[in-house]
């Protein structure tokens, strides 16, 4: 790799809390909620002193609002970019996540690893499946690994997208990468992780 990544996931949101899917077009916004802004103001002081060179985010209130703290500490501009939203769920935008889940499997039946397989081959109407993600996210690392030499680059977005930016970097399989989205060892919500 060319540069150095600060992957960041979005401080806690209303989204969390009310356990929805929310993805573009955000017809409903979830902003952060206090503790979501206060962690990723504790996140942005922590940044403080890594000389980061440029901000990318996703496009959604939650995120904008993550990366605008950060901004306004580290003194750096963000750039929006739409590969860094969240997984499009097409139909099931701002439904509960069981009812999203269920799409994929009817009647409770299927494992956590056949459930997080199937979407990599099944895309809800009007969204994506996860090999869809997987391009999103290769192209976005390949752009800036093209376009940059030697930055420190601030990503801020949603812990599928981080966790298959992840799996682009590493070079994971997707039975490596369904392992740790089932062992919970996605990034959590306002943490920092930094790779290279």
């Amino acid at each position: 790799m060319n540069n150095r990544y600060f992957l960041v996931r979005h401080g806690q949101s209303i989204r969390n809390i009310t356990k929805v899917s929310s993805c573009w077009p955000e017809t409903i916004k979830y902003p952060l909620t206090p503790k979501g802004r206060k962690d990723i103001a504790k996140i942005a002081r922590k940044l403080k002193s890594k000389k980061i060179d440029l901000i990318f985010a996703s496009d959604l209130l939650r995120t904008r609002q993550t990366a605008a703290i950060i901004s306004k500490e580290i003194k750096v501009r963000v750039k929006t970019d739409p590969r860094l939203r969240d997984v499009d769920v097409g139909i099931f935008n701002n439904q509960p996540l069981d009812q999203v889940y269920r799409f994929w499997d009817k009647d409770n039946s299927l494992s956590s690893k056949q459930f997080y397989m199937k979407r990599f081959e099944i895309a809800p109407p009007k969204g994506e499946d996860y090999k869809q993600l997987e391009k999103r996210m290769e192209s976005f690392i390949k752009e800036m690994e093209k376009r940059y030499k030697n930055k420190n680059i601030l990503v801020v977005s949603h812990q599928r997208p981080i966790t298959f930016i992840e799996k682009v970097f590493h070079h994971y399989s997707r039975e490596k990468t369904i392992d740790i989205v089932v062992k919970k060892r996605e990034i959590k919500t306002g943490e920092l992780r930094i790779w290279r």
